[in-house]
């Protein structure tokens, strides 16, 4: 990792800060290099929730173009970084056995909303906002968003988004289901870092088959998924935590989860 994105924990939580504020944290191949080193620290360290956010005034503002435009002016491989950068940091996000949320505190456009649309939570401060702005360059979509964006909001609603590229204020991003939590701007920090504490606080071991099982179910039919769901349920069946939740429910205690 370079200075351009930065790792830090706080508890059991895992903060990764995009760091490039004098360019709304666009993302340079470095940068794109250190999130994914950044979010396979996370998902290999003993944190239980990982947060992704942005410092400054933007959360992200997706491709760096100075840097796509060199490249496009010199040897015509720009958007070789999609196989090579979006799409693993993606995969990384949306199989992490942990959540993840993206506490999107500014202008979140292109790449940068994508990144937050994989992420399993989106806390946004009221003065953030959403841009698809793939088709403004005169490009598709990319960073997942074809398969994230229509899941959280719906195919109308996703393919007006990503033709039109007009800004989506966070207040409407919520209504539309693509905000998790709107936090007034003073608030915002310690509401995605209050979420992150609950949820490492919780059954990290159910919440990982959580995700696991909507992924599956994403793309498979009932009967499969319903399978999964029973292999999953097995195998949770066998950990502490399982045994502890129960036998506190007995006891009408509150469980304390150990992730496994």
């Amino acid at each position: 990792m370079t200075d351009s994105v930065l790792y830090g924990t706080t508890g059991a939580v895992a903060v990764i800060s995009l760091n490039r504020p004098k360019a709304m944290n666009a993302l340079t191949a470095e940068m794109k290099d250190s999130v994914l080193a950044a979010l396979r620290r996370a998902a290999a360290d003993p944190v239980r929730a990982v947060i992704i956010t942005g410092n400054g005034r933007g959360f992200c503002a997706g491709q760096d173009l100075v840097e796509h435009a060199e490249k496009l002016a010199g040897h015509g491989t720009a958007l070789d970084t999609v196989r090579a950068h979006y799409n693993p940091i993606v995969l990384e996000i949306v199989t992490m056995p942990k959540p993840v949320i993206a506490a999107v505190n500014g202008v979140a456009a292109g790449a940068g909303a994508a990144l937050a649309f994989a992420c399993d939570f989106r806390v946004a401060a009221r003065a953030a906002s959403f841009v698809m702005s793939f088709a403004q360059v005169g490009l598709g979509a990319d960073s997942g968003v074809s398969w994230t964006l229509q899941r959280l909001a719906g195919l109308a609603r996703a393919t007006e988004l990503l033709m039109l590229a007009e800004p989506l204020p966070a207040d409407r991003a919520y209504e539309l289901g693509l905000v998790t939590t709107v936090a007034p701007d003073s608030e915002f920090s310690e509401t995605a870092l209050d979420l992150g504490r609950k949820l490492a606080e919780g059954p990290t071991a159910a919440y990982a088959a959580i995700k696991e099982a909507l992924l599956f179910s994403a793309t498979h039919g009932l009967p499969e998924s319903l399978e999964e769901e029973a292999e999953l349920q097995n195998r949770l069946g066998k950990t502490a935590d399982h045994k502890a939740a129960t036998e506190a429910f007995a006891r009408k205690e509150r469980p304390r989860y150990q992730g496994h």
